[in-house]
């Protein structure tokens, strides 16, 4: 890891793991309970997001040795047909949902930096995907998008229905 890539997830778990102390510590149970509600669906949103890539990766990405994301191919199936950074976007969505939770300035302040990080890291990747994958990747940047994963939904309904 080199020291700008050590930098960033520096700066990211700095400012996630402060979104959640404060959110711990700012808690409001008698604030808008649908308001809060709506954040806690968004965190259970996070979750698919987040543990899908990890079987993806492992059984379809030709992972060898260090960790399921050190893939040999191109995954384009499964939650990657939907998005091309599932987990990037959990760290959003829950960027997003902390403060639904709370709606305390810090938490958000927290939450908006650590989603900067977060797109400063898919950049990124970005580039080593490019790289690594060349036009297949390239292509694959074209049919999926990025983080939206309504798009993304919306493409893969209508694909397979032509």
């Amino acid at each position: 890891m080199n020291r700008k890539s050590l930098s960033i997830s520096l700066l990211l778990t700095a400012a996630d793991l402060g979104q959640i102390v404060a959110t711990w510590l700012l808690y409001d149970p008698q604030a808008n309970a649908l308001i809060i509600n709506l954040g806690w669906g968004v965190i259970l949103l996070s979750a698919v997001f987040g543990w899908l890539p990890i079987f993806t990766f492992r059984s379809r990405g030709g992972v060898k040795g260090r960790g399921y994301i050190h893939t040999t191919v191109l995954v384009d199936t499964g939650v990657y047909s939907i998005v091309r950074h599932p987990q990037y976007l959990a760290i959003l969505l829950i960027n997003i949902a902390l403060p639904l939770i709370t709606r305390h300035w810090l938490v958000v302040i927290l939450g908006i930096i650590g989603a900067g990080v977060i797109c400063l890291n898919i950049l990124e990747e970005e580039k080593e995907s490019l790289g690594k994958f060349g036009d297949a990747y390239q292509n694959y940047q074209k049919e999926v998008p990025r983080l939206n994963f309504l798009l993304g939904l919306f493409r893969l309904i209508y694909h397979r229905r032509n």
